[in-house]
């Protein structure tokens, strides 16, 4: 066993891990990232093939080292994780690979924390980056069991190269679905079948991007509860330059109402219609992933931390970076991850 006790650990070494670490380093305090991939940190290299990000490369960077190449350009997903691994090397983090976390226990004020492979590793505090790619919301679909065809989700979804000339259905109404959709209408038949009507957030105002806008209002800042709905409300949707809305308003793919339950080879539309399908993709997100932590009280009964701005709301020196709307609009985006960083771990040295 290992027997130091850090000053903290991270848990997850992708945008928000790697975040956390900049403001450790930062209060020269003695830490370590556990990562559980071999190579990558975080989940961007398994993200579908064409990702481009839906910020410009100027507000897409962690804190003390910029994105490279041209401010306005929108980055792909490779360079992506190769800024992710430059960044990790420029401030020679620590960072433990192949280390999964399996659980978390408290013993004298210490915690101990178990890997895959055995390890155990003591701090006194804990930052959980840890994501929810690796647990993916699932829906119950009516006749979901019955179904012959490929369901998968979008998690697992890489090009469009398995669904060329394939009758394909897209379920969800955010960002990747509309963008897988689009992709893979230029080989297959497509419907992007959603439960609301889609909404389309502008992505450009007066020749700026919306990432703009929200630094400069002051809206991208720690804000209220309140404050936090009224914006979630007002941009809650597709952000977009206009491509994604003209593809489907040109039906490249058609757009449809929520199917109502599977047959054993298709689907059953809303207005009671049956169509035989080949696979169905569901882009329907993510659910916490923190269940290492059970043995903590620090979750609610669905898995959410108990936290504010990050910080856990008892007695426990456990923190939270890269939850959606943590603090603004940009928590859980790469530049928002700076952020939300910056808070936690001020508070955290409070409490060391």
């Amino acid at each position: 066993m290992n027997t130091a006790v850090y000053d903290a650990i991270v848990i997850g070494g992708g945008q928000s891990g790697l975040a956390a670490a900049y403001y450790l380093q930062q209060e020269k305090l003695n830490f370590v990232i556990l990562e559980k991939n071999p190579v990558n940190l975080g989940s961007w290299a398994h993200y579908y093939d064409s990702l481009t990000l839906f910020s410009p490369a100027e507000y897409s960077t962690l804190p003390g080292l910029d994105f490279p190449g041209g401010a306005d350009r929108y980055p792909h997903r490779d360079e992506v994780v190769a800024y992710l691994k430059s960044y990790a090397a420029h401030f020679q983090f620590p960072i433990n690979y192949e280390a999964e976390v399996l659980n978390v226990e408290k013993n004298d004020g210490i915690y101990s924390i178990q890997t895959a492979k055995n390890e155990v590793f003591r701090t006194r505090s804990i930052i959980c980056s840890s994501g929810s790619f690796t647990n993916p919301n699932i829906p119950k679909i009516t006749g979901m069991n019955d179904y012959t065809g490929l369901i998968m989700h979008s998690k697992d979804y890489k090009n469009d190269l398995a669904f060329r000339n394939k009758r394909v259905i897209v379920v969800g109404g955010g960002n990747s679905a509309v963008q897988i959709a689009v992709e893979l209408a230029n080989t297959a038949d497509v419907t992007i079948a959603t439960i609301r009507p889609l909404k389309f957030v502008p992505q450009l105002y007066l020749g700026k991007d919306l990432h703009y806008w929200l630094t400069r209002t002051g809206l991208d800042n720690n804000q209220s509860l309140e404050e936090k709905r009224l914006l979630m409300k007002s941009i809650d949707g597709v952000i977009d330059d206009g491509f994604y809305q003209n593809a489907i308003a040109q039906n490249k793919p058609n757009h449809k109402k929520m199917f109502k339950a599977f047959t054993q080879i298709g689907v059953i539309w809303d207005d009671n219609s049956h169509e035989e399908v080949d696979a169905v993709i569901l882009a329907t997100g993510y659910k916490p992933n923190f269940d290492y932590l059970n043995n903590l009280s620090v979750l609610d009964k669905s898995g959410n931390p108990l936290q504010e701005n990050g910080i856990n709301q008892s007695s426990e020196n456990i923190y939270f970076i890269g939850l959606p709307w943590q603090t603004s609009f940009s928590s859980a985006t790469i530049r928002g991850s700076g952020v939300d960083a910056e808070i936690v771990v001020q508070d955290l040295v409070k409490h060391l």
